[in-house]
């Protein structure tokens, strides 16, 4: 959940290090802090808010000779924010400065460990164990103390280690958490995420599972676990730096809304062939593998679980046989029965969701067939994944996603039609008919961010309000998850999505006159069944946006304002319907003058368990 940043080379550090810092505030965080080399020792300046406020502090401190150097953002979770919360945590003994991302599981122990070798501690944090633990181990040898102390701790974690003693060099080490390197010209780079130094080097590579890092400005040596030199490849970064800039719009998210014709063409496009067919470029898992596949499960986290549940309807009804959508912060306590004949799908923008990689790993555990599909290529999640499908969306800066769900709705909406041809459950002539049907996609979505004005409109009735109630049937519930949940991170406001036919089995007491109702009504086989729930909350009433299909009259005289779709095949109806409604959060949340990129508590990559 943290950002990481360091840089070793011959420029000043402190405005490199906070530069680098406020390219990662999209991750959301309560504090930040940096530590850098000095000739007295290791100088440390942090605080509880944001970057400007460190900017603030640091901005009289003489450091230009300050050449090394760690940052960090800090997203609370043991301790409150606060000054001495924040990162880095510098020992006792002014030896040892670290900057970490992810939990120590066992601090406790380890601080009682300390304790009773005669270290104390000044803050709440699980990461203060770090820094003073290598200061135990330490007798000399940077890469022996880090790895003694390694050996000791239990969790994630992504580490920048600055040593007073060796003044030219950071060590970085990851596990569960992830770490790049940048590699430049006369000086290197660790970040959490690429767009933190992108502006200095498009070079970079992923550091692996247990890999330690030696930075110095002349080189960076990797080792793994046991000692063994390992030598990287580096990428490099294609994308345009004004990628991760707002380009013109007033938030990331309103930008990253408006890309997604781009984004899902980008999806979808390069799979597909001139004669139609599909291709996703397996190499592990056959078409025979396919066809003996008897259940699926979907796991995944927040709005990538919402993907999860619509294309479970897809998967389920095309294919004719069992799928299921768990969440995967539940996943592995929940001993999922699955076997060498399951296929588990797992969903991450970041490729660094905890829960879901820990999901990840125990679906391998028990012999599951395994397709990831995730936004940033060799991430960890990637690299364990038996099958990986890059959704190819271009970085998501703001903390509330859209185009990223966008993009693996689609994605996996090609796997299902993929395994379909295989599978015999649809003709050739079928899967062409939706595979043209998709490739509208992006015009239809289009066609929809081109009328924004009626949202717009929608929106400036609505954003005083305190409760707010989502309901569908079957797929339309599906979607109103995720339209639920951009609302309330974004907006603050209460609301909730319910499944439209148990409004009568409690939920409806909770409507009053004035209450907001947003109902989804784009499914049409139940289509009178969700006219019927309308006039249920108009009668207690509930005020009714009804969004619809094109053609549908039946529901416009029921609803107080409808939010038409334009006309398109059921397997693009979820891709359009789900637009307008985040549109609708970030107007709300827009009027309402929230801080709608880095909404409170939240962060882009949850990597904390």
């Amino acid at each position: 959940m943290c950002g990481i940043v360091g840089y070793v080379g011959v420029k000043p550090a402190m405005p490199i290090l906070l530069d680098s810092l406020e390219k990662l505030e999209y991750r959301g965080y309560d504090s930040a802090g940096v530590a850098l080399i000095s000739d007295s020792g290791i100088m440390i300046r942090k605080t509880r808010g944001r970057i400007a406020d460190l900017r603030k502090i640091v901005a009289s401190v003489p450091a230009d000779d300050c050449t090394v150097g760690i940052g960090h953002t800090r997203w609370a979770t043991h301790g409150e924010p606060s000054d001495v919360n924040s990162h880095p945590h510098l020992s006792k003994s002014g030896r040892v400065a670290v900057v970490h991302n992810g939990i120590i599981e066992n601090y406790i122990e380890l601080r009682e460990y300390l304790r009773a070798r005669g270290y104390s501690f000044s803050t709440e944090t699980d990461s203060e164990v770090v820094s003073e633990l290598i200061d135990y181990w330490y007798n000399g040898d940077p890469v022996a103390a880090v790895r003694k102390a390694e050996q000791q701790l239990k969790g994630s974690y992504a580490l920048g280690i600055l040593f007073a003693e060796f003044p030219e060099q950071i060590i970085a080490l990851r596990k569960d958490s992830p770490l790049i390197v940048g590699i430049g010209e006369g000086e290197n780079f660790i970040a959490s995420d690429i767009p933190a130094i992108l502006k200095h080097t498009r070079e970079v590579f992923r550091l692996g599972e247990r890999e330690l890092a030696i930075l110095t400005r002349r080189r960076v040596t990797v080792f793994d676990h046991l000692g063994n030199q390992v030598r990287h490849e580096t990428e490099h970064i294609a994308w345009d730096a004004t990628a991760a800039e707002k380009g013109g719009y007033s938030h990331f998210m309103i930008k990253e809304i408006f890309e997604q014709p781009d984004a899902i063409a980008k999806t979808i496009a390069p799979r597909i062939d001139d004669e139609l067919n599909i291709r996703l470029g397996f190499k592990s898992i056959t078409d025979e593998d396919i066809r003996n596949i008897n259940s699926i499960k979907i796991t995944a986290c927040g709005s990538a679980y919402h993907v999860g549940v619509v294309a479970k309807h897809f998967l389920k009804k095309t294919l004719n046989i069992p799928v299921e959508a768990e969440l995967a912060s539940e996943f592995r306590y929940d001993d999922p029965i699955i076997d060498e004949h399951t296929l588990v799908i797992i969903v991450s923008q970041s490729g660094e969701t905890l829960d879901t990689l820990y999901a990840l790993r125990e679906a391998k555990k028990r012999g599951a067939r395994v397709v990831s599909i995730v936004n940033v290529v060799a991430s960890s999640i990637a690299n364990e994944s038996e099958e990986v499908l890059y959704t190819w969306a271009g970085p998501e800066i703001a903390v509330a996603t859209t185009k990223a769900y966008s993009t693996q709705l689609a994605l996996i909406e090609l796997l299902c039609l993929y395994m379909a041809g295989i599978r015999g459950s649809m003709t050739k002539a079928e899967i062409d008919g939706e595979i043209r049907a998709m490739q509208a996609i992006p015009a239809g979505v289009q066609s929809l961010l081109d009328n924004v004005k009626s949202v717009q409109y929608i929106a400036s009735l609505y954003f005083n309000c305190q409760d707010v109630f989502f309901i569908g049937r079957n797929i339309d519930y599906a979607l109103s998850l995720e339209a639920s949940l951009k609302l309330k991170e974004i907006s603050y406001i209460h609301s909730e999505a319910y499944a439209a036919g148990e409004l009568k089995h409690g939920s409806i007491s909770l409507i009053e006159d004035g209450t907001l109702v947003i109902a989804l009504c784009t499914y049409r086989p139940l289509l009178e069944k969700m006219v019927s729930n309308i006039k249920e909350v108009k009668a207690r009433g509930a005020k009714v946006i009804a969004v619809i299909n094109h053609d549908d009259t039946q529901t416009e005289a029921v609803a107080d304002h409808v939010i038409r779709i334009p006309e398109c095949k059921d397997i693009a109806v979820a891709s359009l319907t789900i637009v307008p409604l985040q549109l609708l959060a970030y107007y709300i949340a827009s009027l309402k003058g929230c801080d709608i990129d880095k909404p409170r508590n939240l962060a882009k990559s949850v990597t904390v368990e």
